[in-house]
């Protein structure tokens, strides 16, 4: 057994965190790695093992299901060297096929514009 950093015993997922906006970053990160860890020893995989199939260091792996931050490039290796890379899209997913892009026929944003604030002062010549 063993627990997460808010004390919730997380082996064979007797209790789980929800990940939601109610968390902060390190919770989020600690459940994110408590569950990287869960599918490790599921497929019954070592630190070592995964090392050599992921071309990630043992450290780094030790690292990660501590909590730690790894740098992007390690957590898609690790994710490829336990078949989750398809779990990215989940995370994710292409915006061009969100359900509203199929009711409007616009073409898609290239970029972001924040709206002027207008100004609401304005009035007829006979107001006061």
């Amino acid at each position: 057994m063993w627990y997460n950093s808010t004390r919730k015993l997380l082996w064979k997922g007797a209790l789980k965190m929800k990940i939601n906006s109610d968390l902060q970053d390190k919770a989020i990160s600690a459940e994110i790695s408590a569950r990287f860890k869960q599918y490790r020893i599921a497929s019954s995989m070592t630190r070592t093992e995964l090392a050599e199939k992921s071309m990630v260091s043992v450290g780094t792996i030790a690292r990660f299901e501590n909590g730690s931050d790894i740098g992007l490039l390690n957590l898609i290796k690790l994710l490829r060297a336990l078949d989750l890379i398809d779990k990215l899209d989940l995370l994710i997913s292409d915006p061009q096929e969100r359900p509203s892009n199929y009711i409007s026929k616009s073409a898609p944003k290239q970029r972001a514009r924040k709206r002027k604030k207008t100004d609401n002062d304005w009035k007829w010549g006979d107001e006061e």
